[in-house]
């Protein structure tokens, strides 16, 4: 497993804004879709490619492309979604999938609802989405989906991660490789990143 922080200056400027709570949920929202559309970047770097020709307006020219691995885009729902559409805006012909889970207060630890996966998901390489990577337990649980599905090759792109939260997906699935904007200093006793930035669901949708 390796575990990547997206240091660019505009992604952390971004982060900045997105952290503070005076940011509504207008300007929230398009901060994360633009923070994970940058974070893509880093994401997809290892993405193979292959030597093409094409013709320019001049003469003809060696260039690379994808070499035509399928991708698809899974969002924990609900905050998941926002950063499947900052995604799109780079690869708008990824397969997009869902897996809905809710953690339950008292427990922190979550129960699967829902499940819609591109058929071929087993020969995609997969991102899954969550704008935070708190406990663990909602990736931990998304991913055992995503792979009962027969998906290998995943990524987990998460905003802001806790410590606890990286340790154990770590721990549950050492082949899958970590992508996020910033490692915050721990959780607190409700589970919460701190300093984090809040419930990311509500601050996208206006909920409380």
């Amino acid at each position: 497993m390796k575990v990547t922080t997206v240091d660019h200056p505009l992604v952390q400027h971004k982060l900045a804004l997105i952290r503070d709570k005076n940011t509504g949920s207008k300007d929230f929202r398009e901060l994360m879709a633009e923070v994970s559309m940058l974070m893509a970047y880093e994401a997809t770097r290892d993405l193979e490619l292959e030597e093409a020709t094409v013709e320019t307006p001049v003469a003809p020219a060696k260039v690379k492309v994808l070499a035509g691995k399928k991708l698809a885009l899974v969002a924990i729902l609900r905050a998941g979604l926002v950063m499947v559409d900052g995604i799109l805006r780079l690869i708008p012909a990824a397969r997009v999938g869902h897996v809905g889970l809710y953690r339950d207060p008292k427990t922190l630890e979550p129960t699967q609802y829902y499940a819609k996966l591109p058929e071929d998901i087993a020969a995609r390489r997969t991102f899954l989405t969550d704008p935070m990577l708190a406990t663990g337990g909602s990736a931990v649980q998304a991913l055992h989906v995503l792979k009962d599905h027969g998906a290998t090759q995943i990524k987990l792109m998460s905003i802001i991660a806790a410590p606890e939260g990286i340790e154990r997906v770590m721990k549950a699935h050492p082949d899958v490789d970590i992508c996020v904007a910033a490692v915050d200093e721990r959780l607190n006793e409700k589970g919460y990143i701190v300093p984090g930035l809040g419930d990311a669901g509500d601050r996208i949708y206006g909920t409380k």
